[in-house]
C-alpha cells in the first residue's frame, strides 16, 4: 500500500482561497441565486449555513470572501441542523450557477478537460486533500461533477 493515494500526473491543484484562481470559491465571479447577488461562491456557501435571511443578507454584503467566511464561522449564530448533509449540495449549486453565468468560470472549468482537480489544502480534510493527500477533496469533486453536468448540457444542445 502506498503512503500517499495515487494522483494523476496531470492533475490540477488549486486553492479555494486563492482569489486569483478563477475556479476558487474566493474568486470574484458574482452570480444571482436565492434572491441575492453573491460576489463569490464562498459568500453563498457561508450564508447557506444559516436559516436567518437577515444574516444571509449580511454575509452576501461582506466586502470580501475572507470576511464572508469569518461571518459564516461565527459561534454566535445557530447553524442549520441539516448542514452536514446539505453543505456539498450548497457548494455544488453555487459552483454550477457561477459557471453557467460567468463565461470565464465556464471556460476555465471546461479547459480542465478530464483532468483530476484537487483542492490542495493541507489542513482541510473534507473540502481539500489534506496534508497527506488522504482528504476527501470534496471541492475538487464538486468542480469535476459540475464539469460533467456542463458537458452533458453542451452535448444535449449540440445534438438538438
Amino acid at each position: 500500500m502506498a503512503l500517499f493515494p495515487a494522483i494523476e500526473d496531470d492533475a490540477i491543484f488549486l486553492s479555494r482561497s486563492d482569489e486569483s484562481e478563477v475556479l476558487a470559491s474566493y474568486a470574484a465571479n458574482s452570480f444571482q441565486l436565492d434572491d441575492f447577488t453573491w460576489p463569490t461562491v464562498e459568500h453563498y456557501f457561508q450564508a447557506m449555513k444559516f436559516d436567518d435571511q437577515h444574516y444571509q443578507r449580511k454575509i452576501s454584503l461582506a466586502p470580501s470572501a475572507k470576511k464572508a467566511r469569518q461571518l459564516g464561522r461565527t459561534r454566535l449564530k445557530k447553524i442549520r441542523k441539516d448542514w452536514k448533509t446539505t453543505r456539498k449540495i450548497m457548494m455544488t449549486r453555487a459552483v454550477y450557477i457561477s459557471a453557467r453565468t460567468n463565461q470565464a468560470v465556464y471556460d476555465a472549468l471546461m479547459q480542465t478537460a478530464d483532468k483530476q482537480i484537487i483542492e490542495s489544502s493541507a489542513y482541510d480534510y473534507y473540502w481539500g486533500c489534506g496534508r497527506d493527500r488522504r482528504g476527501e477533496n470534496q471541492y475538487g469533486k464538486v468542480l469535476m461533477q459540475v464539469r460533467a453536468k456542463l458537458r452533458q448540457e453542451q452535448q444535449a444542445e449540440s445534438s438538438s
